[in-house]
């Protein structure tokens, strides 16, 4: 995980089955090549699970995010024999309150991660594990209550949803965009977002014609009305925040952006951003002026 975090920290969004790090003086692969759960030789438990990527509209081999009613996502055995060395691996992880990778496809071949999850109880007539997603517990401690109030538990599935499924959103805009702001042509991983243009709640599709690469600067000035994008790929700023003095990062942040085409867009035409998505969305920038 450690890893990963410097990966990303130089630049990465997204990984293949083929990535690999130093352990013990071998490289050891994150991911199994074909299957989902991967205990690499040497390791007590369960290092990773991963999902397929699925195409907008297609179904998965295996319902892998799915979530029950305490707001935990579930993860499915290999099969159905739960004695499979892949099963008891990841029953090792749930004994020995070990941190997983959950690898989750964000277009073929290419995976975004989401660490550390945790295996918190096994449901064998369903065949499958309970998920709990970023949210540390203690080592050696398995028998967790999970918030029993009704609006907690709503909290933390969406909250869960959310991140379960922006992960491979987020991985494939940044991949799409080669890492950059499309506004500004900033580059440092940790400080991208992938933007809705027209948001989940509005109805926003997944797909990558429906975001942005965006530092969190133009991120936020994108959702608070600071910042919009014309269906012809244009930014134009705020009437009012171009008449405001107050400083450089003001001045070089936002103002000389004001009409400026995006300075970064995919490489493939069919992962431009969406004209229709951009007029719906530039329709809201204009009611906030």
């Amino acid at each position: 995980m450690a890893w990963l975090d410097a990966s990303q920290a130089a630049g990465a969004a997204s990984y293949t089955r083929e990535d690999r790090f130093l352990f013990r003086g071998a490289m050891t692969r994150f991911m199994n090549r074909q299957t989902g759960i991967w205990k690499p030789a040497g390791f007590e438990a369960a290092l990773s699970i991963s999902t397929t990527y699925t195409p907008p509209g297609g179904r998965r081999p295996y319902d892998d995010i799915m979530f029950g009613p305490d707001g935990m996502a579930r993860y499915k055995w290999r099969g159905t024999n739960p004695d499979h060395a892949d099963n008891r691996a990841l029953r090792a992880a749930l004994r020995l309150s070990l941190p997983l990778i959950w690898f989750i496809g964000s277009t073929r071949g290419r995976y975004a991660a989401e660490y550390p999850v945790y295996l918190v109880k096994e449901e064998p007539d369903q065949h499958q594990f309970a998920v709990l997603v970023n949210s540390p517990i203690p080592f050696g401690t398995t028998d967790l209550v999970y918030p029993a109030k009704e609006i907690e538990v709503a909290y933390a599935m969406r909250e869960t949803r959310q991140r379960l499924h922006q992960a491979p959103f987020r991985a494939a805009v940044l991949d799409a965009y080669q890492c950059r702001c499309a506004v500004c042509r900033f580059g440092h991983v940790p400080l991208l977002d992938a933007a809705h243009i027209v948001a989940d709640s509005d109805g926003g599709s997944a797909r990558v014609s429906n975001g942005l690469a965006l530092c969190k600067m133009h991120h936020g000035a994108y959702d608070s009305g600071i910042i919009g994008i014309t269906p012809n790929l244009i930014v134009e700023v705020n009437p009012r925040i171009l008449e405001e003095r107050d400083g450089p990062m003001l001045v070089h942040g936002i103002q000389e952006f004001h009409e400026q085409r995006l300075m970064t867009l995919p490489y493939r035409k069919a992962d431009w951003p969406d004209p229709e998505a951009l007029r719906s969305r530039y329709e809201l920038f204009l009611t906030a002026k």
